[in-house]
């Protein structure tokens, strides 16, 4: 009898199956290609749907909802498995709910595996809050940055942060894009350039902003010291500047009660400046600011569809300029890992 040799092998390895040469360096090659997928919260449909216009594709599929109790639900109803996701939520009002639901939208795509995840937040909630100005106080801009790392954000973008140090808040990075393009090209159409024009910043926060916009339009430049005695609450000490027969044009960060920036003109006229004009990137316009200014003894008010403005609300001397543009040209920039600092000119940091 014929003795059998049995010969074991373990798991995985098998000698019949030849050695496949590699040819392909140190990586392989990426298959398939890489995805990008838009998704918008609640907070700013509209302007979701403007962003993904001018990239050329469609919002992607996502179910939102509000429980009975007031808990909010996210469910992504298409695969996102090992695509670049970009969320478009801003912080407008209700900006609790909100920033929740932008959260709850980030870990969902994270669980979801995701390869990428931005938050695309125009305007970043809590941006005011960015500092202890009085003892016992939270610096809530800070918690937001912390709360959008850990539920799995890979990169933000924003636009016109209220104070630069925002962006130290992160360890992620922060692309940080500006509307003051915009608001430049649109005065110079409207004919306000020259030595006539002055602009204006409405503090010393603001000035190095100012001159960079004074610059885009071949203006003056002025200044507004101020003390503010409540959150909404302000008072001008003086303006530093020549304002008497020009153009003042004041420009801002965001409009919230308005109650800065009228001060603003108030003094500006008293000042002999002919004529006022305002500008912010976020219109907010909480309470009744909208009849206040409408009401205000300005020429324009100019702001940005970074939040969304009641149309039947809106004034006849408000203009508003879209930042789709901005927003799909950085978004594209992030996708196909270029700068997006170039597109502003490398002039993206006005602080």
């Amino acid at each position: 009898m014929e003795s059998a040799t049995i010969e074991q092998t373990l798991p995985g390895i098998d000698p019949t199956i030849p050695e496949v040469g590699v040819t392909t360096g140190h990586a392989m090659p990426l298959t398939p290609q890489k995805r990008l997928m838009v998704f918008s919260g609640r907070s700013h449909p509209e302007l979701a749907e403007k962003i993904a216009e001018r990239i050329g594709i469609e919002l992607g599929e996502i179910e939102l909802a509000t429980f009975a109790n007031d808990e909010t639900y996210v469910r992504y109803c298409e695969s996102i498995r090992g695509a670049d996701v970009f969320v478009v939520q801003t912080g407008c009002l209700p900006v609790d709910r909100n920033l929740m639901e932008l959260v709850f939208m980030i870990q969902a795509a994270k669980l979801a595996s995701a390869k990428r995840i931005t938050a695309v937040a125009p305007l970043f909630p809590y941006a005011r809050q960015d500092r202890k100005a009085k003892p016992r106080e939270p610096i809530s801009a800070r918690y937001v940055a912390d709360m959008l790392q850990l539920a799995g954000a890979d990169r933000v973008l924003t636009m016109d942060l209220h104070a630069g140090q925002i962006q130290g808040f992160f360890t992620i990075p922060v692309d940080h894009m500006t509307a003051l393009p915009l608001f430049a090209q649109h005065f110079r159409d409207l004919g306000l350039t020259g030595s006539d024009v002055v602009s204006v910043s409405p503090d010393a926060g603001r000035a190095k902003m100012a001159v960079r916009f004074a610059e885009m339009i071949d203006a003056e430049f002025a200044i507004i010291h101020k003390t503010r005695p409540a959150h909404d609450r302000v008072e001008v000490s003086e303006v530093t500047g020549r304002v008497r027969d020009k153009v003042a044009i004041v420009g801002d960060d965001m409009i919230m009660t308005g109650g800065t920036l009228l001060a603003n003109v108030e003094a500006l006229r008293k000042q002999g400046a002919r004529a006022v004009w305002v500008f912010a990137t976020h219109g907010v316009f909480s309470g009744d600011a909208l009849e206040r200014f409408a009401e205000a003894e300005v020429e324009g008010i100019v702001v940005t569809d970074t939040v969304p403005i009641d149309p039947l609300r809106k004034p006849a001397n408000l203009t508003i300029l879209t930042v789709s543009g901005l927003l799909a040209e950085t978004i594209m920039n992030v996708f196909a890992d270029e700068s997006v600092s170039a597109i502003f000119g490398g002039e993206n940091q006005l602080f």
